[in-house]
Protein backbone atom coordinates (compact mmCIF):
# COMPACT_ATOMS: atom_id res chain seq x y z
CA UNK A 1 0.00 0.00 0.00
CA UNK A 2 2.93 2.33 0.52
CA UNK A 3 3.61 2.04 -3.17
CA UNK A 4 0.39 2.90 -4.38
CA UNK A 5 0.80 6.02 -1.67
CA UNK A 6 3.81 6.70 -3.48
CA UNK A 7 1.95 6.01 -7.25
CA UNK A 8 -1.10 8.30 -5.84
CA UNK A 9 1.05 10.91 -4.12
CA UNK A 10 3.31 11.67 -7.78
CA UNK A 11 0.57 11.19 -9.86
CA UNK A 12 -1.36 14.27 -7.67
CA UNK A 13 1.63 16.35 -8.60
CA UNK A 14 1.67 16.19 -11.93
CA UNK A 15 0.85 19.50 -14.24
CA UNK A 16 -1.90 17.90 -16.20
CA UNK A 17 -3.38 16.29 -13.53
CA UNK A 18 -6.29 17.36 -11.50
CA UNK A 19 -5.66 16.39 -7.69
CA UNK A 20 -9.16 16.89 -6.85
CA UNK A 21 -10.30 14.06 -9.93
CA UNK A 22 -8.40 10.91 -9.11
CA UNK A 23 -10.16 7.87 -8.90
CA UNK A 24 -8.61 4.68 -7.89
CA UNK A 25 -9.57 1.28 -8.13
CA UNK A 26 -8.67 -2.64 -8.64
CA UNK A 27 -9.56 -6.04 -8.65
CA UNK A 28 -9.52 -8.62 -5.91
CA UNK A 29 -6.37 -8.06 -4.14
CA UNK A 30 -5.90 -4.92 -5.60
CA UNK A 31 -9.37 -3.84 -5.04
CA UNK A 32 -8.07 -4.26 -1.28
CA UNK A 33 -5.31 -2.25 -1.99
CA UNK A 34 -7.39 0.66 -3.46
CA UNK A 35 -9.60 0.26 -0.34
CA UNK A 36 -6.74 0.51 1.77
CA UNK A 37 -4.91 3.15 -0.16
CA UNK A 38 -8.34 5.54 0.28
CA UNK A 39 -8.21 5.19 4.07
CA UNK A 40 -4.32 5.89 4.15
CA UNK A 41 -5.23 8.67 2.08
CA UNK A 42 -7.90 10.13 4.57
CA UNK A 43 -5.43 9.74 7.31
CA UNK A 44 -2.63 11.18 5.48
CA UNK A 45 -4.41 14.13 4.31
CA UNK A 46 -2.19 15.04 1.33
CA UNK A 47 -4.49 13.84 -1.22
CA UNK A 48 -7.74 12.50 -1.12
CA UNK A 49 -9.29 10.41 -4.10
CA UNK A 50 -12.58 11.49 -5.31
CA UNK A 51 -14.04 7.77 -5.82
CA UNK A 52 -13.18 4.20 -5.62
CA UNK A 53 -13.97 1.19 -8.35
CA UNK A 54 -13.75 -1.92 -6.04
CA UNK A 55 -14.31 -4.94 -8.42
CA UNK A 56 -14.49 -8.09 -6.23
CA UNK A 57 -12.09 -6.70 -3.38
CA UNK A 58 -9.80 -8.72 -0.94
CA UNK A 59 -10.68 -6.44 2.17
CA UNK A 60 -11.24 -8.94 4.97
CA UNK A 61 -8.30 -11.89 6.25
CA UNK A 62 -11.49 -13.87 8.00
CA UNK A 63 -13.13 -14.86 5.33
CA UNK A 64 -10.04 -17.63 4.87
CA UNK A 65 -11.42 -18.77 7.77
CA UNK A 66 -14.91 -19.35 6.90
CA UNK A 67 -16.33 -22.83 6.67
CA UNK A 68 -19.64 -22.12 6.29
CA UNK A 69 -19.16 -21.64 2.43
CA UNK A 70 -19.59 -24.89 -0.11
CA UNK A 71 -16.00 -25.01 -1.94
CA UNK A 72 -17.40 -26.32 -4.79
CA UNK A 73 -19.65 -23.18 -5.39
CA UNK A 74 -16.09 -21.32 -5.89
CA UNK A 75 -13.90 -20.59 -8.75
CA UNK A 76 -10.46 -19.42 -9.33
CA UNK A 77 -10.21 -18.56 -5.72
CA UNK A 78 -11.31 -20.27 -2.63
CA UNK A 79 -10.16 -20.66 1.10
CA UNK A 80 -6.67 -21.92 1.16
CA UNK A 81 -5.63 -19.54 -2.22
CA UNK A 82 -6.99 -16.42 0.31
CA UNK A 83 -4.95 -18.04 3.27
CA UNK A 84 -2.00 -17.79 1.35
CA UNK A 85 -2.79 -14.47 0.22
CA UNK A 86 -3.11 -12.97 3.14
CA UNK A 87 -0.48 -14.88 4.82
CA UNK A 88 1.90 -13.39 2.06
CA UNK A 89 0.56 -10.15 2.32
CA UNK A 90 0.68 -9.69 6.33
CA UNK A 91 4.18 -10.94 6.66
CA UNK A 92 3.20 -13.20 9.66
CA UNK A 93 1.98 -9.97 11.46
CA UNK A 94 -1.61 -10.34 12.98
CA UNK A 95 -4.13 -7.41 10.86
CA UNK A 96 -4.69 -6.18 14.86
CA UNK A 97 -0.71 -5.02 14.91
CA UNK A 98 -1.00 -3.74 12.20
CA UNK A 99 -2.58 -0.08 10.89
CA UNK A 100 -6.13 0.40 10.05
CA UNK A 101 -5.73 0.33 6.54
CA UNK A 102 -3.82 -2.52 6.28
CA UNK A 103 -7.12 -4.94 6.08
CA UNK A 104 -9.81 -3.08 5.48
CA UNK A 105 -11.96 -5.11 6.17
CA UNK A 106 -11.06 -4.99 9.64
CA UNK A 107 -10.96 -1.03 9.79
CA UNK A 108 -13.85 0.37 12.31
CA UNK A 109 -13.73 3.70 10.97
CA UNK A 110 -14.74 4.38 7.24
CA UNK A 111 -16.09 8.21 7.52
CA UNK A 112 -14.58 10.61 5.33
CA UNK A 113 -13.88 7.96 2.42
CA UNK A 114 -14.44 8.53 -1.05
CA UNK A 115 -17.49 7.31 -2.84
CA UNK A 116 -17.13 3.86 -4.17
CA UNK A 117 -18.63 1.64 -6.50
CA UNK A 118 -18.40 -2.20 -5.50
CA UNK A 119 -18.63 -5.29 -7.59
CA UNK A 120 -18.66 -8.84 -6.41
CA UNK A 121 -20.81 -11.99 -7.75
CA UNK A 122 -23.07 -14.14 -5.41
CA UNK A 123 -20.27 -17.24 -6.18
CA UNK A 124 -17.37 -15.64 -4.66
CA UNK A 125 -15.27 -16.00 -1.56
CA UNK A 126 -15.37 -12.20 -0.78
CA UNK A 127 -19.21 -11.61 -1.21
CA UNK A 128 -19.99 -11.12 2.41
CA UNK A 129 -17.13 -9.19 3.44
CA UNK A 130 -17.92 -7.19 0.00
CA UNK A 131 -21.11 -6.56 0.88
CA UNK A 132 -20.97 -5.63 4.39
CA UNK A 133 -18.16 -2.97 3.21
CA UNK A 134 -20.22 -1.11 0.88
CA UNK A 135 -23.07 -1.11 3.46
CA UNK A 136 -20.54 0.02 6.21
CA UNK A 137 -19.75 2.94 3.85
CA UNK A 138 -23.02 3.85 3.16
CA UNK A 139 -23.46 3.99 7.00
CA UNK A 140 -20.38 6.26 7.53
CA UNK A 141 -22.09 8.71 4.89
CA UNK A 142 -20.08 7.59 1.76
CA UNK A 143 -22.26 7.11 -1.32
CA UNK A 144 -21.41 3.14 -2.04
CA UNK A 145 -22.97 1.72 -5.39
CA UNK A 146 -23.21 -1.89 -5.35
CA UNK A 147 -23.54 -4.66 -8.11
CA UNK A 148 -24.12 -8.34 -7.00
CA UNK A 149 -23.51 -10.58 -10.27
CA UNK A 150 -26.01 -13.37 -9.40
CA UNK A 151 -23.82 -16.41 -10.26
CA UNK A 152 -20.92 -15.28 -10.66
CA UNK A 153 -17.44 -16.43 -9.92
CA UNK A 154 -14.35 -14.34 -8.42
CA UNK A 155 -12.76 -13.20 -11.74
CA UNK A 156 -15.95 -13.94 -13.71
CA UNK A 157 -15.16 -11.17 -16.24
CA UNK A 158 -11.94 -11.91 -17.27
CA UNK A 159 -14.26 -13.78 -20.04
CA UNK A 160 -14.44 -10.31 -21.62
CA UNK A 161 -16.90 -11.60 -24.45
CA UNK A 162 -19.35 -12.76 -21.96
CA UNK A 163 -22.76 -10.47 -21.80
CA UNK A 164 -22.39 -10.71 -18.08
CA UNK A 165 -18.82 -9.48 -18.11
CA UNK A 166 -19.86 -6.96 -20.38
CA UNK A 167 -22.30 -5.31 -18.56
CA UNK A 168 -20.16 -5.53 -15.45
CA UNK A 169 -17.53 -3.02 -17.22
CA UNK A 170 -19.70 -1.24 -18.44
CA UNK A 171 -21.35 -0.35 -14.94
CA UNK A 172 -17.67 0.65 -13.77
CA UNK A 173 -16.91 2.73 -16.65
CA UNK A 174 -20.43 4.38 -16.17
CA UNK A 175 -19.76 4.84 -12.04
CA UNK A 176 -16.47 6.65 -12.52
CA UNK A 177 -17.87 9.03 -15.31
CA UNK A 178 -20.51 9.92 -13.20
CA UNK A 179 -17.94 10.65 -10.68
CA UNK A 180 -16.07 12.66 -12.65
CA UNK A 181 -19.03 14.33 -13.67
CA UNK A 182 -20.12 15.96 -10.38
Amino acid sequence: VEDCWDALVWLSRQPDVDPNRIAIGGESAGGGLAAALAILARERGEVQPCFQVLSYPMLDDRSSDRDDIDPSTLRLWGTTSNRLGWDSYLGGRRPEELSAWAVPGRCEDLTGLPSAWVGVGTNDLFHDEDLDYACRLREAGSDAELMVVEGAYHGFDLERWAPVAKAYRRAQIDALVTAWNR
